[in-house]
């Protein structure tokens, strides 16, 4: 009784009481009590700046699955990085969002593009009022401030603007920013990277970089996983037709093994944009089609997964069937 006070008073920002509803999920998810109580201790080694605790992530979404869990949080209290890899809608980055979350710390996201570079993620100099400022980047606020910083589809980074990452990532923990001083890396900072093979575009990454990391190979959601996900993002949402959404997305993942279909179809994302669509008013099969058939340019293949989608889901079906409310 007396923790559960304790939780409602520290819980009175918005960022805390996610953090309280969180815990309260990894408990639930019968995650190891070890690894919650790390994450407690963590917590009050290294308090959240209270002018950051607008940038702590509050995910839309949990992520499921125990095992990854563990996992993460483990290496996260050994003071590893994390690099997250597997294929598209695994909640890659829905678990680095989790993960900041839980443990209370700013996040700064990092997407890797053709035009990053090195001054992009450390900073760059500016011209401001009359004389030249430094204008820090992600990767160094992040370092400064003890942040999470998520480096999206880091196989997609250039090598020059990777080659900064190498002494913030190892045992150095430490940023050069050329002529400025040298920027040594917060001990709550922690680097998640998350990448997925076969886009265009990406490519392997090096063993320099990879070796930095501790690799966590995230698997598709599986049935129960996601079951579990329509009922808390659709609680009104008719059983028998969760269970034909469940089975649809399970429907459409095989097809993308079996190469019948490419992975375009393949968006936890845009399925449930398109439940959120129907509550809202439209038919099912205008909002499948705009959350994942469109998806698909091409017009065999759009025929294709709409039969995929027609042999679990009526066309018709408006939100007067498929929701209690």
């Amino acid at each position: 009784m007396m923790r559960t006070e304790k939780r409602r008073v520290f819980a009175a920002h918005p960022a805390e009481r996610k953090h309280t509803i969180l815990l309260d999920f990894l408990e639930q998810e019968q995650i190891s009590k070890e690894l919650r109580d790390g994450i407690e201790e963590y917590r009050k080694t290294y308090p959240t700046p209270p002018e950051l605790l607008n940038r702590v992530p509050r995910p839309r979404y949990h992520y499921y699955g125990k095992e990854v869990w563990e996992a993460a949080v483990a290496a996260i209290l050994c003071g590893e990085n994390l690099l997250l890899a597997g294929s598209k809608a695994t909640g890659k980055n829905v678990l680095a969002e989790n993960l900041a979350q839980v443990f209370a710390r700013p996040g700064w996201d990092v997407s890797f593009h053709v035009n990053m570079d090195a001054a992009g993620l450390i900073g760059m100099d500016t011209f401001e009022n009359g004389q030249v400022t430094f204008h820090p980047g992600p990767i160094y606020l992040c370092a400064r401030y003890g942040g999470f910083g998520v480096l999206d589809e880091i196989n997609m980074a250039k090598n020059e603007a990777l080659a900064v990452l190498h002494a913030a990532l190892d045992f150095r923990r430490s940023i050069d920013v050329p002529g400025y001083d040298r920027v040594e890396v917060h001990p709550a900072a922690r680097f998640i990277g998350t990448m997925n093979y076969g886009y265009a575009g990406t490519r392997e990454l090096n063993e320099a970089l990879t070796s930095r990391f501790a690799v966590i190979q995230v698997p598709a959601i599986d049935g129960g996983n996601l079951e579990r996900l329509l009922t808390e993002e659709f609680p009104t949402l008719e059983k028998k037709y969760r269970e034909q959404f469940v089975q649809l997305f399970l429907d459409l993942q095989k097809k993308c093994e079996n190469a019948e279909i490419s992975s375009k179809a393949l968006d936890l994302r845009g399925m449930l944009d398109a439940l959120r669509l129907i509550r809202k008013g439209l038919r099912a099969g205008a909002a499948l089609d705009m959350g994942i058939t469109n998806k698909a340019f091409d017009s065999y293949e759009q025929g294709l997964i709409r039969d995929v989608i027609a042999a679990r889901i009526p066309e018709k079906l408006d939100r007067g069937r498929l929701f209690s409310d």
